[in-house]
């Protein structure tokens, strides 16, 4: 039986409005078997004297792309899937480096990438993944050519088809779900509005009929498992709340009436808001045309005035970054966006217990408490008072555990 205790520390336990100083935690087999303000040494039990520094659960990520190798999705066409995976590696590696002990993928991660992190052939955080997300016809996820009039795409020609997967009418997609259920995906995501990233497609017309969307939603619970839709404007929101879907992308749009629908559907709003913010800093550069960028300053400016829309709301916000290629070292920020509206705690808390529920993990993951998953991160200074000690895991970062094994620590044990 391996155990560690980590004394002496301040906890934020993933749900809590404060940080408690002076607990314990001891971690057996790779979950939490106490929590304690009471001595919990003893023999067999390496322990570590975290001297007040806080212990909080791993960070969750709800909206990534692993397989974002570029931030310009035309720069894939040519890139053989087995190059984007090689490419991919170390971009998942360094979301566990920053303290995201998992992540959930919502367009192109599938069970093949999650379970060799499982299998420890990778190291990375815990995958949550959907398969490629489904995309009508001129839909966000519709990257042809207007010369291109070809439907029969092969998803694995190459790695700018990998993500999306161009799917039309009710018994099409039933099939496809079905399929990708089958396959063992977590969620499934449909493109229920336009996007900042494609070129042709108005960000604000809604996309998919509520009935496809409805097909989706059903096919999903049937397997006890749940729909994300990529949407942004409110109309398109409403009807992808109206057919079932637990989870909105972004939602930069919203206005206050959908805000309260949401909140009563029991559903999640997941922002994004560092990617709009981060790219369109880098974007010019890195070779957005106009179009796309003007895409962009639109969201990024309504990104702020959403999330005081849904707090007002009561609606739960889960934490996403949705950064590509180049754009990932920023992941952390989202911490400091968020927190220029809402209080440092429910930041974390987005990026945890909420997370955890999302993924439907909660009570597993987000949290520190007894019969929880061991995901634990040991941190210089208070996220509570200063969120922004996360975004220097370099410095502040001192230990990451994940599933119960000390992955990184710069920490020692108290000798025997």
């Amino acid at each position: 039986m391996a155990a560690i205790a980590f004394t002496n520390a301040t906890l934020f336990d993933g749900r809590s409005d404060e940080a408690i100083p002076g607990m314990n935690v001891l971690v057996v087999d790779g979950r939490i078997e106490a929590v304690t303000d009471q001595s919990i040494s003893g023999k067999g039990v390496t322990e570590y004297d975290v001297g007040g520094r806080t212990l909080m659960p791993g960070l969750i990520d709800a909206h990534a792309h692993v397989f974002a190798i570029n931030l310009v999705a035309e720069h894939d066409r040519n890139i053989p899937l087995t190059e984007m995976t090689a490419r991919a590696v170390p971009r998942i590696r360094k979301m566990l480096d920053r303290g995201f002990t998992s992540v959930r993928d919502v367009a192109g991660g599938d069970v093949g990438i999650r379970n060799a992190i499982a299998q420890g052939y990778i190291p990375g955080p815990r995958l949550f993944v959907g398969g490629p997300a489904l995309s009508q016809i001129g839909g966000h996820g519709d990257h042809r050519s207007t010369t291109d009039e070809s439907l029969d795409i092969d998803l694995n020609s190459s790695a700018f088809y990998f993500t999306c997967r161009i799917v039309e009418g009710t018994e099409n997609l039933r099939s496809v779900v079905r399929n990708e259920l089958r396959k063992g995906a977590d969620h499934i995501k449909v493109l229920a509005s336009g996007g900042v990233g494609s070129p042709n497609d108005a960000i604000d017309v809604p996309q998919y009929s509520e009935e496809e969307i409805r097909t989706v939603v059903r096919e999903a619970a049937v397997r006890g498992k749940y729909v994300c839709a990529h949407a942004y404007e409110s109309a398109a929101i409403a009807h992808s709340i109206r057919a079932g879907v637990r989870t909105i992308e972004h939602g930069n749009l919203i206005n206050a009436e959908t805000a309260a629908m949401v909140a009563a559907a029991d559903a999640f709003v997941v922002p994004t808001l560092v990617a709009y913010e981060v790219t369109a800093q880098h974007g010019e550069r890195l070779g957005l045309s106009p179009y796309v960028m003007q895409k962009l300053n639109m969201v990024n400016d309504a990104g702020i005035v959403m999330l005081g829309l849904c707090e007002d709301a009561g609606v739960k916000l889960g934490f996403g970054t949705d950064l590509m290629g180049d754009m990932e070292f920023a992941q952390l920020q989202e911490l400091t966006i968020r927190a220029r509206v809402q209080r440092p705690v429910d930041v974390l808390r987005s990026a945890t217990s909420i997370n955890a529920e999302i993924v439907q993990r909660s009570g597993d993951l987000g949290v520190i408490a007894a019969g929880a998953i061991a995901d634990i991160l040991i941190v210089d200074g208070n996220p509570l008072k200063d969120i922004s000690v996360l975004t220097e895991p370099e410095k502040n970062l001192r230990l990451i555990m994940k599933d119960g094994e000390i992955y990184k620590t710069d920490l020692s044990p108290k000798s025997a």
